[in-house]
């Protein structure tokens, strides 16, 4: 039986800086809490301590792990919970020292009762255990692992599948990219039409057409917000957001007053060819200055790499096709969905398990396939695409300066949006029967390579720019 993982998993609306340290954690305190509840446990605790491990640990602060468990252990909900909204929360809990539920319920919760452990738990780099506790006595644990891009297990069901195994009978069961070819071969279909016909079995199209709509708009509103926004960055490094400057150089005298207007003065506007490059750019670092600032964020497949994947397809919209519409950008979704998937299922889009390879280049590969096919590329070009931008990102280090992700995190989304434009470029002038190197092949070696990588060069700042650097440099 196939795995299955939905293009809604893979793209998920949530708040940055990182989908495995803040989303991830958020995510898994807001299930404890749910669990809690559901028991008579949740009337009786009197107190709670949150222990993080690993890679959660080792650069937690930096990537606001603190933050997003006390939000996670507000139930607030990262999908929905107004910006201004976060840092009101945290204030609250910092300030009057208890956690809040819905209901009414306080339970104290001081500064210490989040404890940093450097030591690293079996099966991920990245876990959390949440302690309930009723007159000084523990009387509930659970350890949650974050396993990249938002998705979390809990330990006990850590050694089953990381991705439950969905027994409805899907017209197009995948696991590798060779099945996939083979579909689309023997039912002369595009990637994006068998990605469609299995999500129809969960929802309905008129609820798909929405679901993708509402991410491109978060994708679309997030380039909006990051190219209007200028100052520096928190977190201490005082990075200049980029995306401002940049934008303001490029739109010369256009006239507009929301996302949709911008995107139409763009198209209007003579891109000359020196501009191409500047404007994929822009529109890479625009969303990942957003993330850095606890914006909202379409993780793509991870919050760190969530700029890439907006980036190419705002490429494809204002210089490819200016008569594209909304059944270009969810094909594009689509087949990005489909290909992260197979990363998924097959290796890791976790930097803190495979490095930046497999973020970046997870998100170059995804944004290569899509672009691949909106350009005209068969099935079998467009897994070319995929496999051409992530043999190029094998063996990218995650060496985050101060554990933020800002430095080199920003800039690599605008290599990584590059990258995938010039992937499909290439495979599109390619005959896939010559290729040497399949997609599965590479996602194998992507998957080796991180296995074999050290464990400074995953998302620990114990390696790299984080040390070579650091943050007394900046």
């Amino acid at each position: 039986m196939s795995q299955f993982i939905s293009v809604f998993d893979m793209l998920k609306i949530g708040v940055g800086p990182s989908s495995s340290h803040t989303l991830g954690p958020w995510r898994a305190a807001k299930q404890w809490v749910s669990k809690l509840k559901n028991t008579a446990l949740f009337d009786k605790i009197d107190a709670i301590k949150v222990d993080l491990y690993g890679s959660l640990s080792l650069t937690g602060k930096g990537h606001a792990t603190d933050l997003a468990i006390l939000l996670g252990l507000s139930e607030a909900d990262p999908e929905y919970i107004p910006i201004e909204d976060i840092l009101i929360i945290v204030e609250r809990i910092n300030t009057q020292e208890e956690i809040l539920f819905k209901g009414g319920k306080t339970i104290p919760f001081f500064k210490d009762s989040i404890v940093f452990n450097r030591e690293f738990l079996p099966f991920h780099a990245n876990a959390v255990t949440f302690r309930g506790f009723l007159k000084g006595e523990e009387v509930t644990a659970d350890t949650y692992f974050s396993i990249g891009g938002g998705f979390i297990v809990q330990e006990k069901n850590h050694l089953e599948e990381e991705i439950e195994i969905n027994t409805k009978n899907f017209p197009f069961p995948i696991n590798r990219a060779v099945e996939l070819e083979k579909y689309c071969d023997k039912h002369d279909l595009r990637i994006s039409d068998i990605v469609l016909m299995n999500e129809l079995e969960l929802r309905t199209a008129k609820e798909i057409d929405f679901e993708l709509n509402r991410i491109w708009e978060t994708m679309l509103e997030c380039m909006y917000i990051g190219c209007h926004t200028e100052g520096k960055l928190p977190g201490g490094l005082n990075v200049k957001r980029r995306a401002f400057g940049i934008q303001e150089k490029l739109i010369k005298d256009a006239h507009y007053t929301d996302p949709k207007e911008w995107v139409a003065a763009i198209r209007s506007s003579e891109v000359k060819f020196r501009e191409i490059l500047k404007w994929v750019s822009c529109f890479a670092l625009s969303v990942n200055e957003v993330n850095a600032s606890l914006g909202r964020v379409v993780t793509a497949p991870t919050n760190g790499s969530a700029g890439v994947i907006p980036a190419v397809l705002m490429y494809y919209l204002v210089i490819e096709n200016h008569d594209a519409d909304f059944n270009h950008i969810k094909r594009f979704l689509l087949v990005a969905g489909e290909i992260g998937s197979i990363f998924k299922k097959n290796a890791t889009i976790s930097a803190a398990m495979g490095g930046c390879q497999a973020e970046i280049g997870v998100s170059s590969a995804m944004a290569a396939a899509a672009l691949t096919e909106l350009l005209g590329g068969s099935p079998a070009q467009c897994l070319v695409a995929a496999e051409i931008a992530m043999e190029h990102h094998l063996g990218l280090t995650c060496d985050p300066i101060g554990g933020l992700v800002q430095i080199p995190c920003i800039e690599r989304n605008s290599m990584g949006a590059i990258k995938a434009i010039n992937a499909a470029e290439i495979a599109l002038e390619t005959d896939p029967k010559e290729v040497k190197v399949p997609l599965d092949k590479v996602i194998d070696t992507m998957w080796k390579t991180a296995q074999d990588m050290h464990e400074n060069y995953k998302e620990t700042s114990e390696g790299g720019l984080a040390i070579s650097v650091g943050m007394a440099d900046c």
